[in-house]
């Protein structure tokens, strides 16, 4: 059950809703899952009962981080992050924005890492218009997808060197 659609998680919303569980909302690439992605994930379900993660499609995660990405097709990255134990369910959206997961699945919480305290956060009417709250979670500078992709580059680029 982790990797719903979106009518299935409408479901599992509307239960959650009826048992007075407040549901927590995030959403992401998650391309190179890490340490980072994990510990956010898990500091977002601590502010609620439930997690539930959006996680961008193929098409839109090509849209927003360009030609070569993502590496993992969005079903495997969907599973992944489903199959964390903090991660109630994953949802697959090919929006470039969560605003339609956010107005469909009206969550109590919606969490965002804490690089978007110095820029705009699409969501943010969409969360309120739904009586959500927006909690921003500190940002795990010394893990991130950027520079796990830049040390597989440089490892790549040694080993070329040393084969010289």
């Amino acid at each position: 059950m982790p990797l719903l659609t979106l009518p299935k998680a409408l479901t599992l919303r509307e239960s959650l809703r009826a048992e007075g569980k407040a549901l927590v909302l995030t959403n992401g690439i998650f391309d190179l899952l890490h340490l980072g992605h994990l510990e956010y994930l898990e500091r977002a379900r601590a502010l609620g009962e439930a997690l539930f993660v959006g996680v961008n499609g193929d098409g839109s995660a090509r849209q927003l981080k360009g030609d070569r990405r993502p590496f993992v097709p969005a079903v495997e990255r969907a599973r992944l992050i489903g199959a964390l134990a903090c991660v109630t369910a994953a949802v697959i959206f090919d929006d470039l924005t969560a605003i339609p997961l956010v107005r469909a699945l009206r969550p109590e919480i919606y969490a965002k890492g804490g690089d978007y305290a110095d820029k705009p956060l699409p969501e943010a009417d969409a969360v309120r218009e739904v009586g959500g709250r927006i909690v921003l979670i500190e940002y795990a500078l010394d893990h991130s997808t950027t520079g796990l992709i830049a040390r597989i580059r440089q490892t790549s680029n040694d080993k070329r060197e040393s084969d010289v």
